[in-house]
């Protein structure tokens, strides 16, 4: 794993034990935009307190969605604190109910990656950190596989759906999952896979 990747993943951690990943307040209005119950039954149903949804998919999350302009996300109050890094990619923290749960990648000004080191949320199969690979195993199956990155110095789960990518990425200091990200193949599993270029 390179430099960067590791300090991200410190950072997540490390946020992730200082801020609870559930979080008080009202059910918050669902991914699809009308308002979910706590009782409302489904992959974008939210616990009582919880006040954003417990699912994030490839396409993103709640205002978070994969292809999100990072400039509106900051203009309506949704983004904490941003680096930028090479090659046109900024790193940032979301705001509000978010703040602590995800961290979230730019490239160009665009959402390219949603990235959590907690539990909730969850992938819409159910899987989140926390679960060991032959977890994530049998709740994929053959959707599912277990890959190397190019230095053969880490492992991950990978699930394609099209043109994205669900990355289970291992844990520092544990076995199995401590890092779940989603965005395009093209910047998630090539990160993955090949580290940061510059």
């Amino acid at each position: 794993m390179n430099r960067p990747a590791i300090l991200l993943t410190t950072a997540a951690l490390a946020l992730g034990t200082l801020v609870p990943a559930t979080v008080a307040g009202p059910a918050a209005a669902s991914p699809g935009g009308g308002a979910a119950s706590a009782s409302a039954r489904g992959p974008f149903a939210v616990a009582v307190g919880h006040s954003h949804p417990e699912v994030l998919s490839v396409r993103g999350t709640g205002v978070y969605r994969i292809g999100a302009s990072l400039a509106s996300l900051t203009a309506n109050g949704h983004i904490d604190w941003t680096v930028p890094t090479c090659g046109g990619v900024v790193h940032a923290g979301a705001a509000g109910s978010w703040a602590g749960v995800i961290l979230l990648a730019f490239r160009d000004g665009r959402l390219v990656e949603v990235g959590t080191a907690t539990a909730p949320p969850r992938s819409p199969a159910g899987a989140s950190v926390g679960m060991s690979f032959d977890e994530l195993e049998a709740i994929y199956g053959r959707r599912g596989s277990l890959i190397r990155n190019d230095a053969g110095d880490a492992e991950a789960y990978l699930v394609r759906v099209g043109s994205r990518v669900e990355l289970f990425t291992g844990h520092p200091i544990r076995p199995g999952v401590g890092y779940f990200q989603v965005g395009p193949a093209s910047f998630v599993e090539r990160n993955f896979r090949q580290g940061v270029t510059c």
